[in-house]
Parts: C-alpha cells; structure tokens; sequence
C-alpha cells in the first residue's frame, strides 16, 4: 500500500526554521560546525514524529500508548544531510531541542528508504514516526499501522543497534519489544561486579 509521513505542527516547523537561522543555535557542539560550515540555505526535511518507549514495554498493544515528544527533521544542504534538528513539545507548541549529526543520520534516510519498499506490497497503509528507546540507548523507524491491528506495526532498529538486534532489519513490533524487555529484565537480574549478593 504505502507510507505515510504527516506534516509537523507549523509550531515545530517554526522552531527548526527559527533554529536553522540563529547564529546562538548554530554554535552549540555536535552538529553545529557541520552546518556553519556549509554555504548556501538550509533546508529542513523528512519530518518524523518522535514517541518515547516507556520502560516495560513489551507488547505491541502498550507501544500505541508511548507518548509523542516531539519531532525530529533531517536537515538538508542541497542532496546531502548534515544534521538532524529536533523541537521538543511545550506550552507554547514546539521549542528547538538541539541539533545532532552521526550515524542515525545516513541510518534514518537508509530505513525510510526500505520501509517505503517494504510496505509496497503489504495492503496496510503506515504511518511513519520515529521511537526513541532510551533504556537501550537505541532509536527505530516505527512503521504504525493505521486503522489497523496493533500487531501490524513494525520496527527497523536504526543503526547502531543494541548488541542482539539487527539494524535495518523490520521485525514486528510484538518481536522486538519482547527481545527488549527481555534484555533489560537479564541485565536487572545480573549484579554488578563487586556487588554483594544476598
């Protein structure tokens, strides 16, 4: 069927645009000397509503309700991404967050590639968005599957990936959450050297 990517609130285009234009921005580390390097205009582009996995989850049915806390955009300088924005949700709407650069730039472009292939021959249209997965230091593409059974979502591990998990492969959200929760459960249970044991 096909992919869909929502347009942002104009309150989170606001803010990337605002960020993109102010030199305070530009200066903070990361990605910052990547875009002050670059001549010519700054374009935001391929926006991803970012939800936040909240510990515990493990099933497909509870990931509907990670809640949404903010947008990412990649940032584009003619072709080429030199940086990902992302905007935050506050009271006013959207505030700029910080800008980032790294492998989850190529990997964000690279997955929404596959997940556009991917869903070409399924009869479930998707939602694209990004799921930020902070107990495992992790983020994937999250494939929603709209007006659609919970179980259909999908999630391509964007690289780095957790030490376990493939990146870029699509597993069912059911799947991967099941490994998560799995791996975080072992680490709990396993004590840190020097710990005494009761």
């Amino acid at each position: 069927m096909t992919l869909q990517t929502p347009q942002p609130p104009p309150s989170a285009l606001r803010a990337v645009l605002a960020a993109l234009n102010s030199e305070a921005a530009l200066r903070q580390p990361g990605a910052a000397a990547a875009l002050r390097s670059t001549a010519g205009q700054l374009q935001p582009a391929h926006p991803l509503a970012v939800h936040q996995l909240p510990p515990g989850t493990a099933t497909a049915r509870a990931l509907a309700t990670a809640p949404r806390t903010g947008w990412r955009f990649l940032v584009k300088h003619g072709t080429a991404v030199v940086a990902a924005a992302e905007v935050a949700k506050s009271t006013e709407g959207h505030t700029f967050a910080h800008f980032a650069a790294g492998p989850y730039l190529d990997s964000t472009v690279r997955a929404l590639a596959e997940a556009w292939q991917l869903v070409q021959p399924l009869k479930t249209v998707y939602r694209a968005r990004l799921l930020s997965i902070p107990g495992h230091y992790s983020t994937a593409l999250w494939l929603h599957a709209v007006e659609a059974d919970p179980a259909a979502d999908l999630l391509l591990p964007l690289a780095p990936a957790p030490l376990g998990i493939t990146a870029h492969h699509a597993y069912p959200a059911d799947e991967l959450l099941a490994r998560l929760a799995r791996r975080s459960a072992r680490a709990v249970a396993v004590p840190l050297p020097g710990t005494a044991v009761a």
